[in-house]
């Protein structure tokens, strides 16, 4: 984390500056001659935003308390792995709510009455998802 917290300040630093040389740049321009404001703003923002980045991770790392395996030296590699929880690799049902949820866009986008389709289709597919260890073969 220490690491990530760097870099974001030397981003935020570094677009600060690009900031400043963007805008000084528009003003010594021959045929300008005045700040070009919507690069000039996009830059400083994304300064301040890289800045809000790091002082979040600053904050966060500050109050974790304790060093985080990424930051120690003798550290290994499965220090860092956590266990992530159970995951069924045979499961149908996500695949059934990213349809669902498509269609559900494509009647946003397209024609609303494609939506009223893909709502039921992401309904089942969600409880299917949950309830999928209650019934049948896996029950427990």
């Amino acid at each position: 984390m220490i690491a990530n917290i760097r870099l974001f300040w030397v981003i935020a630093v570094f677009f600060a500056v690009m900031s400043v040389v963007y805008g000084i740049w528009g003003i010594l321009d021959p045929i300008q001659h005045s700040i070009e404001w919507a690069g000039t703003i996009a830059l400083g923002l994304v300064a301040i935003l890289g800045a809000l980045i790091a002082f979040y991770l600053g904050l966060v790392h500050r109050n974790q308390g304790g060093v985080l395996p990424e930051d120690r030296l003798d550290a290994n590699i499965d220090d860092g792995d956590p266990e992530l929880g159970h995951f069924s690799p045979w499961s149908w049902w996500p695949v059934v709510l990213a349809g669902g949820a498509g269609i559900v866009l494509l009647g946003i986008a397209v024609g609303f009455w494609l939506a009223f389709i893909g709502v039921p289709i992401v309904f089942v597919a969600l409880v299917g998802w949950v309830y999928e260890y209650y019934r049948g073969y896996f029950a427990h």
